[in-house]
């Protein structure tokens, strides 16, 4: 046989990956006689490409599934992609704006086709260049979070978890994303030290030739104050219970009131109190009854209620507002200040606190069997130390704002009462006109009596049942496959959605199935360059990774991201593995030269020396297979 002495893997492996799939070798079927391995995919964004952080978890995750198989197992890696709701619908609003079209000037329908038309052409392009990697998913089992099946089990968990009280929709303070103009959860915000300016800014008392100072960094929201603030305990300013200022710019009266929330050490010790644009603002708000002025629009815009920049940005009417302090002779001094800034995950804008009606999920007793079953060692994470990070938020869990303003997702199923703030929560248009007439005791209601809520529910909402949700139903499931593959047995994910998804998929596991969604949790690393930054396009220091894989093989990238990838710690990536991985492909393919050039000679006796060296070459080879089974 005339082998070619230099491997070449554009030959073989488009080759050998589309025999594997005629053949069926990824398949797998419930078999009573097999012991089952189950993986589910994280779903990448149907916005998303491949990139390096793709390429290190879905190579381990082929690792993982391809040695159950050689095992014997069952084995069974389940492929899906995520709607992605504000990714996707922000894509699709940038394309019709290159096309003249503004999605303000659509109706829900209109709008839902493009995205659905977006969806088609390019959802799938990731899945496609995850078969370029080798990825040995079952890909006619491939699930979306909002395809018909996946769908059903949202609304169904959504109107379960609402007649049992978890969920309830109420008037709270959000993280409020001014750019997709949707409000997102506290988990979907990266704080970050940023610099700012602090500025001291003086409030007369009233009927008094006093003023009291107060440090902020924001001058414009002085336009939404409706107290100043001081600790009870501060002996500067007990003179004045009772009292009011007037707050500069707008000259509106409001009160001086105590609370111990205030630091007497920080600043001057007293604090202007917006409840609308600050959590804790808020909090002392209710508190202490007081009026809420929400002076912003939607996009981060100064409303009729500011009084004053109306129509400007925030971050203009702020230089704006330090200005007219100036002028007026209030501004005291501004500082250089670095301050912890919230931006929204999904598109860095920065995020507004803002006060909104919103659908929650309450946590805490969701939370419990989530926490326990880890702390226990029931669900194994790896690296162990990821644990305490855990723990910490799952003792601290707030409650879940599901909702969101968007059209692209699972829209809530809540039917209002034209008229009124009443609403029943079904299924569809008729249950929901069927409850509602009972619960408004009127018999003659008709459709055009009733209309659905705008809102769509977070997309976490529909991944946390992906484990569960890819084989079944979520209630009252009817095939085997859910009996068989659940729990699965390995996920592999990066450690900042720790608390977005893997949480919420434990908590989803034990309250509808009573049983952990999977054994072992692997945590990846970041994948960094050689100068410790993470790879992105923007730094230009990310390859593009069909390039590596034209250039050094599926194989030799694989090879290359794995000798550079310990668990839960960030990983330098160097093209040099890469070249190395391909360099140990040859060697394979150069060790196959040698062994197909080997001429057999069946009439010859085996001579002892032969036996012993084949004897030895067994032990050496058990001897690695007990080390590697110890290593995974």
């Amino acid at each position: 046989m005339n082998i070619a002495s230099k491997y070449d893997p554009v030959q073989t492996e488009d080759k050998w990956y589309q025999y594997w799939m005629e053949k069926g070798f990824f398949k797998a079927e419930p078999d009573s006689s097999k012991e089952p391995y189950s993986i589910v995919i994280p779903p990448p964004n149907v916005t998303g490409v491949l990139h390096m952080g793709h390429m290190l978890n879905n190579t381990i995750q082929d690792v993982l599934v391809r040695r159950a198989r050689m095992k014997g197992k069952n084995a069974l890696w389940v492929p899906g992609t995520d709607h992605a709701s504000i990714a996707t619908e922000a894509k699709v609003v940038a394309l019709l704006k290159t096309k003249g079209i503004d999605k303000n000037k659509l109706s829900r329908d209109e709008f839902l086709e493009h995205a659905w038309e977006w969806k088609e052409k390019h959802g799938g392009i990731i899945l496609e260049q995850l078969k370029k990697l080798g990825a040995s998913c079952d890909w006619d089992r491939t699930c979306f979070t909002m395809d018909e099946e996946r769908s059903e089990s949202v609304l169904d968990v959504f109107i379960d978890l609402y007649n049992k009280g978890k969920i309830y929709r109420g008037y709270r303070m959000v993280n409020w994303d001014p750019q997709a103009k949707t409000a997102v959860s506290d988990e979907e915000v990266i704080h970050t030290e940023e610099q700012s300016k602090l500025y001291y800014v003086q409030y007369k008392i009233e009927d008094s030739s006093d003023c009291i100072t107060i440090a902020t960094t924001r001058p414009e929201t002085i336009l939404g104050d409706t107290a100043v603030c001081v600790n009870p305990n501060d002996e500067r300013y007990q003179h004045l219970k009772g009292k009011q200022v007037i707050v500069p710019m707008v000259e509106r009266p409001v009160p001086i009131i105590f609370d111990e929330y205030v630091d007497v050490e920080f600043g001057t010790g007293a604090l202007k109190i917006t409840p609308a644009h600050d959590e804790n603002d808020y909090e002392i708000g209710k508190r202490h009854k007081l009026q809420t002025i929400d002076i912003f629009t939607d996009d981060g815009k100064l409303n009729d209620k500011a009084q004053l920049f109306i129509g400007e940005d925030r971050f203009d009417a702020r230089k704006m507002a330090a200005e007219k302090l100036e002028q007026l002779g209030c501004l005291v001094k501004v500082e250089d200040y670095i301050n912890k800034v919230g931006r929204s995950e999904r598109t860095n804008a920065v995020i507004e606190p803002k006060v909104s009606i919103q659908w929650f999920l309450d946590m805490k007793e969701l939370a419990a069997p989530a926490l326990e079953n880890v702390m226990n060692d029931n669900i194994h994470f790896h690296p162990p130390k990821f644990k305490n990070t855990y723990r910490h938020w799952m003792e601290n869990v707030k409650d879940w704002c599901i909702s969101r303003q968007l059209w692209w997702g699972h829209r809530i199923p809540a039917y209002y009462i034209k008229g009124t703030e009443d609403f029943v929560v079904a299924k569809n248009p008729e249950e929901a006109l069927g409850l509602t007439k009972v619960k408004q005791n009127n018999p003659n209601l008709t459709m055009a009596d009733i209309y659905q809520d705008e809102d769509v529910l977070d997309t976490w909402f529909s991944s946390w049942l992906w484990p569960i949700s890819v084989f079944d139903k979520v209630i009252e499931p009817e095939k085997e496959d859910l009996n068989y593959f659940y729990p699965t047995d390995d996920l592999v994910t990066a450690p900042e959605i720790l608390f977005f998804w893997v949480a919420r998929m434990i908590m989803a596991g034990y309250e509808y199935r009573g049983e952990k969604p999977f054994k072992n949790v692997y945590l990846t690393g970041i994948v960094r360059d050689k100068q410790r930054r993470k790879m992105s396009k923007s730094l230009g220091n990310s390859p593009e990774p069909l390039e590596l894989i034209k250039q050094y093989g599926a194989d030799g990238v694989r090879v290359g991201m794995l000798l550079c990838s310990p668990a839960g710690n960030d990983l330098l990536f160097d093209e040099n593995l890469t070249e190395q991985g391909r360099n140990f492909g040859n060697k394979i393919w150069n060790a196959f030269r040698l062994v197909k050039s080997w001429e057999i000679d069946y009439s010859i006796e085996q001579p002892e020396y032969a036996q012993a060296a084949i004897t030895w070459f067994e032990e050496k080879i058990n001897q690695s297979i007990i080390q590697i089974e110890d290593h995974y």
